[in-house]
Formats: C-alpha cells, sequence, structure tokens
C-alpha cells in the first residue's frame, strides 16, 4: 500500500549559497584588495584565490530562502528548499548542513558548469563584516531542477526576488507558482533588493498581480513596486495580494490584508549586532505562523521576536530558544 507523503509548511525555491566565515584584519582585506565593510560580487577565478587565502572559517548552508527555510524547521514547523548546487566540496556542505536542520533538501546536484554559490564573510576586530559573493551554479536554477511533487506538498511556496534576473529562474517560478495553487497552496514572494525590483519592475508586478498571496517587502522595495511613496504603495499592494507584509527595521513591521490593517512593535532581544539575517528570520516566523493556525497579527508578532533575536548575535540562525519565546508570549 502506498502513502501519500505528508503536507510541508513551506516550500522555498532561491539561490543555495554556502557562507563562509572568518576571523581577519585590515591587514589582510587590504592585501586581497578589498574594502572593509562592503559587499561585492566577484567571479570563479577571484572567489577560489580568496577562498584559498582565508583562514580557518565556519561554513554553514545560506542564501536569503535557505536561512528561512532552516528556520521555520528549527521553530517546529516542516519545510523544504529548491536550489542548484554543484557535485563538489561546498555543495556537499549545503546539503549535509541544511538537512541537520531539519528542512526536507533533495536538489540533485549539477555534474557541470559553475561550482556552488558561495559568500565570504571577512570579520574584523571592530565587528564590520567584508562581504564577496560568488553566486555560481545557484543563479541557474532551471525548470528542470523543481521537484513538483515537493511543491506539491507545500502549503505555501515561497519565491526569492534576488533570483528573479535569471530568465530560465523566472520561468521555474511561474512554473512551481502555477503549480501549487493547482494543488489548493498559497505563494509568497520576498522582494529582495529594491534594485533587483527597480530592473524587473513590470515582470514583478505581473507576478504580484497574478500569482502572489503574501508579499513580504521592506518600505524601500515596496516603494520601488509601486513606483510611488510608501503610503501610496502600502494601500496599493493590501489591494492587491491576500497579505501584504512590510518591514520597518527599529520601527517594526506593517501587515495588511484587504481592509484590515496590523502594526507589530518591534521585539528588542538585546544589542544589535548583526542584521543580516533579520528580514529571513521574519519571513520564517510570519510564515510558520500562518502554516500553523495564527492569524495574521499572531504571525507578525512570532516574526518580529525571531527577527529580534537573531539580530542580537552573528550568524543567520537562532541561538537562543525561539520557541520557548514565542510560548511565553502566548503566541
Amino acid at each position: 500500500m502506498t502513502t501519500t507523503p505528508a503536507a510541508l509548511d513551506v516550500v522555498g525555491i532561491g539561490n543555495a549559497i554556502v557562507d563562509v566565515l572568518s576571523q581577519s584584519d585590515d591587514a589582510f582585506l587590504e592585501s586581497q584588495g578589498l574594502t572593509k565593510g562592503t559587499m561585492a560580487l566577484i567571479d570563479e577565478q577571484q572567489a577560489e584565490a580568496l577562498y584559498g587565502a582565508m583562514g580557518p572559517g565556519v561554513e554553514t548552508s545560506g542564501g536569503s530562502v535557505a536561512n528561512t527555510m532552516a528556520a521555520i524547521a528549527q521553530l517546529g514547523g516542516s519545510a523544504g528548499f529548491i536550489g542548484r548546487v554543484r557535485n563538489d566540496q561546498l555543495g556537499s556542505i549545503f546539503a549535509h548542513d541544511l538537512r541537520a536542520t531539519g528542512c526536507l533538501f533533495d536538489t540533485p546536484a549539477v555534474q557541470s558548469g559553475p561550482s556552488t554559490a558561495r559568500c565570504m564573510i571577512l570579520v574584523t576586530p571592530d565587528a564590520q563584516r567584508t562581504m564577496n559573493t560568488f553566486l555560481g551554479a545557484s543563479v541557474h536554477l532551471d525548470p528542470n531542477d523543481i521537484d513538483l511533487s515537493m511543491v506539491r506538498r507545500a502549503k505555501v511556496l515561497y519565491l526569492e526576488g534576488y533570483l528573479w534576473d535569471a530568465e530560465e529562474a523566472k520561468r521555474a517560478f511561474v512554473a512551481a507558482a502555477s503549480e501549487v495553487k493547482a494543488s489548493g497552496g498559497e505563494v509568497a514572494l520576498s522582494l529582495s533588493d529594491p534594485f533587483c525590483v527597480d530592473r524587473h519592475r513590470d515582470s514583478f508586478r505581473d507576478l504580484v498581480e497574478n500569482h502572489v498571496d503574501i508579499l513580504f517587502a521592506n518600505e524601500d522595495e515596496a516603494a520601488s513596486l509601486c513606483d510611488s511613496d510608501i503610503a501610496s504603495a502600502t494601500e496599493t499592494l493590501c489591494g492587491q495580494v491576500g497579505e501584504a507584509v512590510i518591514t520597518r527595521g527599529e520601527n517594526g513591521a506593517f501587515v495588511g490584508s484587504g481592509d484590515i490593517r496590523h502594526e507589530c512593535a518591534a521585539q528588542p532581544f538585546g544589542g544589535v549586532e548583526d542584521t543580516t539575517g533579520a528580514g529571513d528570520l521574519f519571513a520564517a516566523g510570519y510564515l510558520f505562523g500562518r502554516t500553523n493556525g495564527r492569524d495574521p497579527l499572531a504571525s507578525g508578532l512570532i516574526a518580529s521576536l525571531a527577527a529580534g533575536e537573531v539580530i542580537s548575535h552573528i550568524g543567520a540562525r537562532p541561538q537562543a530558544d525561539v520557541v520557548a519565546m514565542i510560548a511565553a508570549e502566548k503566541l
């Protein structure tokens, strides 16, 4: 007798990137021609050279949506991830690390083409982070990489705007969105970056208006998408999608659904050490809440708790017991 696979709360599609975090100093940055505190895209040759020159580091699975899926699993939800890696050392590290969080990851590693994406993060004693990213295999995701059987199991399919630069990835997104809708699920999208929205405003608008149920954006991204001020953009998006979730940094977040409006205060957990994973963990908390019986307001408060915890330390994974924090707040 065959059994039907259990539903998954959220399945995410995004860049599969290995984060390589290493302690460094100003002299090393200068020797490599790096400008402290900046983020830069580099090619494969530069990535291999920098990776070889770096000191010992901590290597973890990363990328915006992968971080969100890992956090959902750590919160006690069920999550799956679809993203492209190469059959190399970093590809194996990515797969092992993500699966260790409890997230399902079965995308077969490709046998040829660019190597696995990596983001090399050099942290100097003054806590500045200098990031160099090689996008590698991740941005070559195509429809053949999409496990439609996993997509059909999703209550929510979560898509990453960063991948919208690639035509093949765009086709994969639309195919997956259509599949999950046909199976009774919903589509969530993170706009990811205002510059990405600027480059693809018309096609993003089409995606949002025709496929997206839950939209995540910060104020800059929302204003860019609507090509207006944030107040007008907020009203527009509340009328276009089922739930518009707009983050406002230290001012918390806004959740709008039709004529209903919620303000979710920021939930500071301590000092602000590193804001890199704030948006990823906010999305994790919100999607975990919405797929586990919470209403938009409670989900927004869970999201704020998760984001508040992750910015209190370096790294994009929770270190405190966020599940206990949620229970203590009776969320």
